[in-house]
């Protein structure tokens, strides 16, 4: 029988992965930053001219 109590053990899991995606997402802005920047400004220049 195990009297351990893992119920904290999933919340501390989410937290790492949230952590992880977080810092892959702000590596991939930190690298491409400009050229998403641009993407994002012709895409609104195109969807709204003016």
């Amino acid at each position: 029988m195990s009297f351990r109590d893992d119920s904290g053990q999933s919340f501390v899991e989410y937290a790492l992965i949230l952590i992880l995606i977080a810092i892959v997402v702000a590596a991939i802005l930190l690298i491409m930053g400009d050229e998403i920047r641009t993407f994002v400004n012709d895409l609104l220049q195109a969807w709204f001219p003016g």
